[in-house]
Parts: structure tokens; sequence; C-alpha cells
């Protein structure tokens, strides 16, 4: 069953580009906690236009996967690689019920913002601890369970603790989490 009114509307990218947008969640000092190498292979999971895509891709001289369901958000990210002069990103079109990568290939996972849309959070989970090797690293990137001016439906939103106790349930460990802002925080986890 699709949860499309879940998802975000590809016609509001411009609102995801944004420089407010920036100023608020600073991709770059975020990317930072996730300390991606120039040999990590990485996947961006949600990666929409490439608001954390970009980045991760100028951190690594490796593959960087960008995986999202929506084909306009991946012709975005393609142009703005293409201007900036970046070949490593691989645009990936996918819901991420099944990941459409190989098992314990990627060193750091990124998911920003998208794990609230997905049909089936557990799901989903299992796949990322599937595709992500031993040792390896996930960020996730996710709205507060309470109302704020912006941000998905109160009902779709996660808890930072329920997201914790997910990623423990699915082979992850050394799981941290802290507020970013007012309305969105971050969990990091390893794969055991």
């Amino acid at each position: 069953m699709e949860h499309s009114h879940k998802r975000f509307n590809p016609k509001q990218v411009n609102k995801l580009m944004s420089t407010e947008r920036h100023q608020l969640l600073q991709p770059e000092k975020l990317i930072d906690t996730l300390s991606v190498k120039a040999s990590d292979v990485v996947a961006d999971l949600g990666s929409g236009a490439g608001f954390f895509t970009i980045p991760l891709a100028k951190q690594t001289k490796n593959s960087v996967y960008a995986i999202d369901i929506e084909p306009k958000m991946m012709q975005q990210l393609k142009e703005s690689a293409l201007n900036q002069s970046i070949n490593n990103i691989n645009e990936l079109i996918s819901n991420l019920n099944v990941i459409p990568l190989e098992d314990e290939m990627i060193d750091k996972v990124m998911a920003a913002f998208v794990l609230h849309e997905v049909d089936d959070l557990q799901t989903t989970i299992k796949e990322i601890a599937r595709v992500t090797k031993q040792g390896g690293k996930v960020m996730v990137v996710e709205f507060e369970a309470k109302e704020t001016e912006s941000g998905p439906p109160l009902e779709i939103r996660i808890p930072s603790s329920t997201l914790e106790k997910l990623l423990q349930e699915n082979h992850f460990e050394n799981i941290a989490s802290k507020s970013i802002n007012e309305s969105n925080y971050i969990v990091i986890a390893q794969r055991k």
C-alpha cells in the first residue's frame, strides 16, 4: 500500500535547497559527525536534490550512492553535480523497502528526513543494516515527535527513542542521539 501522503512534494524542492534550510541544518557540519574518509563508500538514502549528497561527495573520492524514489529530484541532483564537476555520485531510483545495493558494501550511511516517509520503518532499518559494512556508521536526521512550525504531520514523526530501539534490534551499537535544533535530532550508530 502506498503512503504518498507521507512523501515530500517534489514541486517544493526549492524549500529543501534554500539558504534558510542550509543555515538551520549546516549540512557540512552535520556530515562531519559521520567522519567520512576519502576511501569511504557512502549512501545517501532519500537524497532528494542533493542537500547532503553533494557535500558527502566532496568528502570521499569513492562512490556515493544517492537513493530516492522521486525521479525529478534525481534529475536536479544530476544537474547540481554536473555544475560542480562532481562525478562520483551514482543515482538510484528506489523506495527504501529494498535498497538496491549489495550486502555490506557501504561504509557510511546518511538517512536525512526520509525515515518518517517510508512505508515500513522496520523493513527499511533491516535494509540499512544489510547494506552497511561491519563497523560502518549510520547517521539519521529526523524531526522531533512534537508540534513544530514546519515539517511533516506529528503522527508520522519518529521519536528518537523509537529509532534508537529499532537500530539496536537490527545489529547496531554505540547508538547516540542529540538535538541539533528545536525541531530536529540526529542518531548515530555503528554496525556490529
